[in-house]
């Protein structure tokens, strides 16, 4: 279909005018005013019409986003899409919630059941207005969207990825065997440093990236981390209030994983960005506090390595008794062929995500997910009515996954930051590898809330957080022993530091900073070598030299950096284990070394790639040429995507962009930089845009500014708003048909 054809095919279904709409199921009229960046603000008389009204324009905006969202996490996509996706669909439906349903809503909030039902409701009511008709994309996929229920709101496998660390316990499994356990410990050392044992009763030998297969495809891929946040009270902001930064990072798709979204009624008055398949936002600010998040990185799932029973598979052996597996059977619709009948087995320690029949085991997997309140983020409905630091406290208490770095401000002055998120202890082990589920290795419960790691205005007068190491000195408890390298904290606290006060500008700046510290280590080795006078090495060791270190996608020598560099850990360490060794024992190798001929043997190669890829002469090297973003729509179309686009940083700086080599994937679509001075001069970006209809004009209307480092007004008050105000929506009751009561 062309273009134009397209606009006008979704014109038709989703007409772009506003004006009155009624629909049953609200009590009373809701005003939305989406603002000309493309940010709805909903004004609601009461909680349900709120979330009501959340659910529609979400739906409105969003619809088919919102329905591959919901049947990804409740295991419905083969009816929509084939038998390909039958596995996928089993393995959502092995992680949904099991427990006890009344446990399970209050978790999160005393009303989040009421909540989510509201919510659905009004994804329901948009679906119904449809009468039928496809929009544009669902017409080239060729199914409808389907109904929601509350149970959808809660689906687990959104937050099976970012729970951490099944997919590290089998890599780490796999790298003892072939490299020995010694090895990998030197290479990869556990933070803080730990005795690790191998664990009886496993062979790891035969634990494989196949176990984990279907369950990545039902992830779609790994969701990488990799963001920041801080914040600095009024003794450090020019305002003499607090600033606050938090810029989450996650796959950079179209539409955006995250949605923009104020929402005012009685007790609500919150703005920021959630989640579009969830109700409310997970970060933001409201009259009293704001607050931003990073993933923690606490060690929340464990794979157990059950032994069969030869006679019978469905037994295995557990606290000295064969003792049997729950089974449940289920049909799964398919798309064009017969319904799959599958079975969803059961230890004591969670789902079993795959079956070696050949050596009689079963892997289970144990995490903080299957509790009730483990899923991801809905927890957020508590924090956004906080109003202070106590009452902020009380509201992380409910977040059980994922592990959250939450960092606080208030309007009071104070800052804080404390760990979100249920900590298993592990009495005898590590967690590091798999372990047998025969008993010996069993959590002794969670951590209590209240002993995860926190800090409320520091002396220093700012707190930052990047995925790193946040232990503070002393600190007692297991938490994990795994970290992002501590490359952009530095770089933050090395900013933080200066003698300055700080304003928006400055953080906005902050947010899009590309100095890379491995690149400023680098130079200092750079130092060291000494090719040949005269000879073309060392005319690119003076242009390296002379580089400020900022991975800008115009720089010559960002591209000729981060190829070079890319070969070296292959090159100290063998073709096989230098991609596995933690980058900072690499530049602590590199910088020890008297001999510095791995340069040479590293330089040669790259400038052979360099040249054929990109260009013979130095004017013709430019990051952004190999470092290039795609937005991808999930259809996968021309007309869809955005992109390719060239794009600054790498997975070391402020401004972290990575994926697979220089194809970038993933980063901080979201942004928010809040000022406590007035809430009205905060700002925030979300690229591709806001809005996930392709005729909508804030489809991809945030590119550009997103990639040039610009924002936009996150704007709070009543009047402000109405002020950008460039489409309105009167949501009015429906007549009430005669005898309805």
């Amino acid at each position: 279909m062309r273009l134009a054809s397209l606009f006008c095919a979704l014109l038709v279904v989703l007409p772009l005018n506003a004006g009155t709409v009624r629909l049953a199921g609200i009590k009373a009229p809701v005003e939305i005013l989406r603002d000309r960046w493309g940010i709805p603000h909903i004004y609601a008389q009461n909680q349900d019409d709120l979330f009501f009204a959340n659910g529609w324009i979400n739906a409105r905006d969003r619809l088919f986003q919102l329905d591959l969202w919901r049947r990804t996490g409740t295991g419905k996509l083969a009816e929509a899409l084939g038998p390909e996706y039958a596995d996928r669909d089993r393995m959502a439906r092995l992680f949904r919630f099991r427990g006890d349903w009344h446990a399970e809503w209050r978790a999160y909030s005393t009303d989040t059941w009421q909540i989510a039902k509201a919510f659905t409701s009004g994804i329901n009511a948009f679906i119904g207005s449809l009468a039928g008709k496809r929009p544009a994309e669902f017409q080239m996929a060729g199914f409808d969207p389907g109904p929601w229920t509350p149970e959808d709101v809660v689906a687990r496998l959104a937050g099976l990825g970012m729970s951490r660390n099944l997919n590290n316990e089998i890599a780490r499994a796999q790298d003892v065997v072939r490299f020995g356990l010694d090895v990998i410990l030197r290479h990869r050392p556990p933070q803080p440093p730990v005795p690790v044992t191998l664990p009886t009763g496993v062979n790891l030998g035969v634990i494989t990236a196949d176990l984990t297969r279907e369950l990545r495809r039902a992830l779609a891929g790994p969701d990488p981390g990799g963001s920041n946040n801080w914040v600095v009270d009024g003794a450090r902001s020019a305002t003499g209030k607090p600033l606050l930064a938090s810029d989450p990072h996650r796959a950079l798709k179209v539409p955006s994983l995250r949605r923009t979204l104020h929402l005012v009624a009685p007790g609500w008055n919150v703005i920021g960005a959630g989640e579009p398949g969830v109700p409310g936002v997970s970060l933001g600010h409201n009259e009293h506090i704001a607050w931003g998040f990073t993933i923690a990185g606490a060690d929340q799932q464990d794979l157990y390595v059950e032994r069969l029973n030869p006679k019978d598979e469905n037994e295995y052996w557990h606290a000295g008794a064969w003792k049997r597996m729950t089974v449940e059977k289920q049909s799964i619709a398919v798309r064009g062929a017969a319904p799959r009948a599958v079975e969803l087995r059961y230890t004591v320690h969670g789902p079993v995500i795959h079956v070696d029949k050949r050596e009689a085991r079963a892997y289970a997997l144990r995490w903080v997910g299957a509790e009730p309140g483990g899923a991801g983020y809905l927890a957020a409905l508590a924090l956004c009515r906080a109003k202070n630091w106590s009452a902020f406290q009380e509201a992380i208490a409910r977040f059980r996954i994922p592990s959250e770095n939450m960092v606080y401000a208030d309007r009071a002055g104070n800052i804080g930051w404390v760990v979100a998120g249920w900590v298993p202890v592990r009495k005898n082990w590590t967690g590091l590898l798999p372990v047998p589920g025969s008993g010996e290795f069993e959590w002794s419960g969670y951590l209590p809330p209240d002993q995860n790691p926190r800090e409320f205005n520091p002396a220093r007068h700012f707190i930052a957080t990047a995925n790193h190491n946040i232990l503070p000195p002393g600190y007692k408890h297991a938490i994990a022993y795994e970290w992002a390298v501590p490359y952009r904290y530095q770089r933050l606290e090395e900013m933080l530091k200066q003698p300055k006060k700080f304003s928006i500008a400055d953080f906005e700046r902050m947010q899009y900073d590309v100095l890379s510290i491995p690149a400023r280590r680098f130079q200092g080795v750079l130092r060291r070598w000494k090719p040949a006078a005269g000879s073309r090495a060392a005319m690119l060791r003076e242009r390296l030299l002379a580089w400020d270190a900022h991975i800008t996608r115009e720089s010559a020598p960002a591209l000729l950096y981060s190829l070079w560099f890319a070969r070296i850990p292959a090159a100290l360490f063998g073709a096989e284990l230098g991609p596995r060794v933690d980058i900072e024992v690499v530049l602590r190798k590199l910088e020890s070394l008297t001999d510095l001929r791995v340069l040479d043997s590293t330089l040669a190669p790259t400038l052979a790639e360099l040249d054929k890829y990109v260009g013979p002469g130095i004017r013709d090297w430019q990051y952004g040429r190999a470092a290039r973003l795609m937005f991808r729509h999930p259809l996968n179309r021309p007309e869809f995507n955005r992109g390719p686009l060239p794009r600054s940083g790498d997975s070391w700086t402020v401004n972290a962009a990575s994926g697979n080599g220089m194809r970038q994937g993933s980063g901080a679509s979201y942004r928010q930089i809040i000022d406590f001075a007035d809430f009205d001069r905060s700002v925030t970006t979300n690229a591709p845009g806001e809005s996930g209809d392709p005729a909508s004009p804030h489809y991809s209307d945030l590119i550009e500014d997103w990639l040039a480092g610009r924002y936009h007004p996150m704007l709070f008050s009543r009047k402000a708003v109405q002020a950008a105000t460039v489409e309105r929506f009167n949501l009015v009751p429906a007549a009430r048909s005669p005898g309805e009561r």
